[in-house]
């Protein structure tokens, strides 16, 4: 491949979203996540909510993946009865970026999963989720920020070797694992604040928001990922 590798990010649908004289349904995504991944060396499309049976012709026409934050995974999903406080459930998005992850699991696309992503990533693999944590978020509609330690050894930390602090907005976190995937960063109070694929395929979940901050070096290894060859055929 030569050029700027072109990633696709999930986004919202909306229905009642308002612009200038207008109110209609909208497929939105905050301008952080683009920005986010340009600034890193790519090019961006956004992927609304759409037919699973269209996942895999979508995920063809990609060089990588990612899943963008947003509502909390429907507990049913993950075999799990609704917890008081959990969000109301979304289950076009649920349903959509669950199909893009096993197309760019089976496609060996380089695959990002950011909060909400990362959590849909364990769920697609079979693991559970928490449904409520404190201390990861400072209040609503404000991001806050703790640090995270990388475990050695693993992708993550090949990008990010030391511990750093990241901004964070979530109550909600893995549980049991899913197969196959390792942790590769911890916050302080053990929660699992990474989780990636130990395979030649470039797979990789964070529990926070680098769309927030200033650190590019997570999704610049997904852009150098996805401008990359492409994986041989198993």
């Amino acid at each position: 491949m030569t050029g700027r590798p072109l990633i696709g990010i999930s986004t919202y649908l909306e229905a009642g979203a308002r612009w200038g004289v207008w109110e209609l349904e909208a497929a939105l995504l905050a301008a952080a996540y683009p920005r986010l991944v340009q600034r890193a060396g790519g090019l961006t499309a956004m992927l609304p909510p759409d037919d699973p049976a269209h996942a895999a012709a979508t995920v063809a026409r990609l060089d990588g993946v990612v899943i963008a934050g947003g509502p909390d995974v429907d507990p049913a999903r993950y075999g799990a009865e609704r917890s008081p406080r959990t969000g109301p459930p979304a289950p076009e998005r649920d349903a959509w970026e669950l199909a893009l992850i096993d197309a760019a699991l089976d496609a060996r696309v380089p695959l990002l999963g950011i909060c909400r992503g990362m959590q849909l990533l364990n769920v697609a693999l079979g693991g559970t989720l928490v449904q409520h944590l404190d201390g990861h978020a400072e209040a609503v509609g404000v991001f806050g920020g703790h640090p995270v330690k990388p475990v050695p050894g693993t992708r993550y930390a090949e990008a990010v070797p030391e511990e750093t602090t990241v901004p964070t907005y979530h109550h909600q976190a893995v549980d049991r694992l899913g197969e196959g995937l390792v942790p590769s960063a911890h916050a302080p109070d053990g929660t699992v604040e990474a989780l990636e694929l130990p395979s030649a395929d470039w797979v990789l979940g964070v529990q926070w928001h680098p769309e927030m901050g200033e650190d590019l070096r997570v999704v610049r290894a997904l852009v150098r990922a996805a401008s990359g060859p492409g994986p041989s055929a198993p």
